[in-house]
């Protein structure tokens, strides 16, 4: 359980971890405000693939759809490693999501991976994601292709960043398709190594090394993942 990072704490935990980070401009107070269950404590980090490619994805992550409004996460990453900030406060990334995962996250008392999710965003019980994750959207089609090594390595120091801040081991970070049962991302590799990756930086006392790069999943298409 943590307070939320204010925009300028996020900032200098990601340049501080080596990211080529943008600011859109408004970032810092473009949220969705006190709806649901507000922002924070916060809890971990969740990262997505948008199902879509740039630029479009690009701006549903900042603006949403016309059934969901933006922000759809707390920053966008391009293919060539570059991160943008798109939000500070809470951000319609993860919506419902299983207790018992969220429990495990908390304690971060599981082994390799948390417990199977059953619950989905409008199902009986679940919990409201987005006022307990920072999220992170991932320019990719959701084909399972691996992500380049530059995007894999930035999202590998995005989570590693928001952890290091907090002091959070790498069993604070989950992916969507963790969370939620009607969700499949990312598709293009097992959480488990990508929290490895994560986990190894954090230990790391000297220059860490690269981030193993992601073997490609079974084919899995996905619409961009905003989330009530």
């Amino acid at each position: 359980m943590a307070t939320p990072l204010t925009a300028s704490q996020m900032l200098t935990a990601l340049i501080a971890e080596g990211l080529d980070t943008k600011e859109r401009s408004g970032w810092r107070t473009h949220d969705r405000g006190n709806r649901g269950d507000g922002w924070g404590p916060v809890h971990g980090v969740m990262i997505h693939h948008t199902g879509g490619t740039a630029p479009s994805d690009g701006e549903i992550v900042w603006s949403g759809r016309a059934d969901l409004p933006g922000p759809c996460a707390h920053a966008y990453l391009a293919k060539d490693g570059t991160l943008t900030l798109t939000s500070a406060g809470r951000a319609n990334h993860a919506g419902g999501g299983d207790p018992a995962v969220l429990s495990a996250v908390i304690a971060e008392s599981y082994t390799t991976r948390p417990p199977a999710p059953h619950k989905h965003d409008g199902s009986p019980g679940a919990q409201d994601g987005n006022a307990r994750f920072y999220g992170l959207e991932v320019s990719d089609r959701g084909t399972g292709s691996a992500w380049p090594a530059a995007q894999y390595e930035a999202a590998v120091r995005w989570a590693t960043a928001i952890c290091r801040a907090h002091g959070w081991t790498a069993k604070s970070v989950i992916g969507h398709k963790e969370w939620s049962d009607w969700k499949p991302d990312p598709a293009a590799f097992d959480m488990a190594v990508f929290r490895r990756d994560v986990q190894a930086r954090l230990d790391a006392s000297t220059k860490p090394k690269p981030p193993t790069a992601s073997a490609p999943a079974s084919e899995n298409h996905a619409a961009p993942q905003c989330e009530t």
